[in-house]
């Protein structure tokens, strides 16, 4: 099973020229308790983005190429999503944009940081979303650096 897991802002803003727009203690503190000892899926951008591997995952590459240090590249995303999609082993998909509109239709759970701001600046988005189509569970409220955020856990009906 595939869950999503990103901080947004208010119209879904995710990053910009390759970097996370929000850097919120308690959603990052959240993103590894989330993700520990799983496999974590993510495009090229994402991976390069990163100081290195994200320890205790197995970090998994979307790319045409082999990526150096990744535990697993792949290049053949529909068969990658048609092997596991039935599985009862949770994997997340953690970026980047295309990524994750790759994965939503897939998708089990999405695990949404929301944030209470705009990101004008922004170039990279999650993918809309029928929130009809899931039942939310809120998981945390807080507030950090005059942000208000909730994060919720999206379960597909």
């Amino acid at each position: 099973m595939f869950s999503l897991i990103a901080a947004i802002g208010k119209n879904r803003e995710l990053g910009s020229r390759g970097q996370l727009l929000f850097h919120i203690k308690e959603d990052l503190q959240f993103f590894k308790t989330t993700t520990m000892h799983h496999k974590i899926v993510m495009g090229r951008k994402t991976w390069d983005s990163l100081p290195g591997k994200l320890p205790g995952r197995t970090n998994i590459v979307v790319s045409r190429y082999p990526v150096e240090g990744a535990d697993l590249s792949i290049s053949d995303l529909p068969a990658f999503i048609a092997e596991y999609a039935t599985s009862d082993e949770e994997i997340f998909v953690i970026g980047g944009g295309t990524i994750y509109t790759e994965f939503l239709p897939h998708a089990k759970h999405l695990y949404l940081t929301e944030i209470a701001t705009t990101a004008p600046d922004a170039d990279t988005f999650f993918p809309s979303f029928d929130r009809s189509q899931f039942s939310r569970q809120i998981i945390q409220k807080g507030k950090e650096n005059d942000l208000d955020f909730i994060i919720s856990k999206y379960t597909k009906k």
